[in-house]
């Protein structure tokens, strides 16, 4: 077995297992939207602090670092960083998360028993508006809507939904997201989708497209027109769903990066989770 394998898999069963908290609350067809989201809002966190230690040089102690460089008042020969600091993220990664919303620094709340679901909530609202006045504004609007941190099936009381959010956040946290080879993020990712498609039974086809078929649909589409100047250039989904039949597709050309994907989706929460899963994939 590849060590690319070997992550995949290890990563995957971490990953699927990170659900307990939420199992025998709700069915999976509903907790999918907390986990699949937290995880995703912790892809980009961490992508922010990868972002910003390649722009500033800084190696160590990068969330605080983030942290002082965010500062409107921290100069750097005699001139605040933090306006152009600001503008990089947003034209590099089309979003900005401040520090107080970092995915570690709510975990650094939660294990100082100071976390409140409003935290969360501030922050995801907050990535959103960052998008403003941005290209990428149509990519994140709405995004979380599907992680509603007031549902009783977190929980009856305040309490008891903080908790739940809690355990979960901190489940994923134990997680290395960030050290694996090339895709296997987004593979994971993937596997989850499978997985939950799997648990939720007739409702899957909402959203999930067996990997079987979508193998068979993708090699029909891109029948001699998989490399060279006839590769696929545009890829069209009208039922869109998770977005992974798309992304086969794209994995049976020579060149995914010269191919632009189109889809659409009745259903929003299915809408939601395609942007995710895409962006996830680069």
């Amino acid at each position: 077995m590849s060590e690319k394998t070997t992550q995949a898999s290890q990563l995957e069963s971490a990953l699927w297992n990170a659900a307990d908290v939420l199992r025998g609350k709700m069915d999976a067809s509903e907790y999918k939207n907390y986990l699949l989201g937290l995880i995703f809002y912790r892809f980009l966190s961490e992508k922010t602090l990868t972002t910003f230690s390649d722009w500033a040089g800084e190696t160590e102690n990068v969330t605080r670092k983030y942290a002082q460089y965010m500062d409107p008042q921290f100069e750097l020969e005699g001139v605040s960083v933090q306006p152009s600091l600001v503008e990089y993220l947003q034209n590099t990664l089309g979003y900005l998360i401040q520090p107080q919303a970092l995915y570690t620094t709510l975990i650094g709340k939660i294990q100082a028993h100071t976390f409140a679901l409003d935290d969360l909530s501030q922050a995801l609202h907050d990535l959103e508006q960052s998008t403003q006045n941005l290209s990428s504004a149509q990519d994140f609007s709405g995004l979380f809507a599907d992680v509603d941190l007031s549902s009783n099936k977190l929980g009856s009381s305040l309490q008891q939904r903080n908790q739940t959010i809690s355990d979960t956040m901190l489940a994923l946290n134990a997680i290395d997201l960030i050290h694996h080879q090339g895709d296997v993020l987004g593979d994971a990712y993937e596997y989850l989708i499978a997985q939950f498609a799997s648990d939720s039974g007739k409702k899957a086809g909402e959203f999930y497209t067996p990997r079987q078929v979508s193998d068979i649909i993708a090699q029909i589409v891109t029948y001699q027109r998989n490399a060279g100047d006839k590769q696929v250039r545009t890829i069209y989904d009208p039922a869109v769903g998770s977005g992974s039949l798309l992304l086969n597709v794209g994995q049976h050309v020579q060149d995914p990066n010269l191919v632009s994907y189109h889809g659409q989706e009745l259903n929003t929460t299915t809408y939601n989770l395609a942007r995710m899963n895409l962006m996830l994939h680069g």
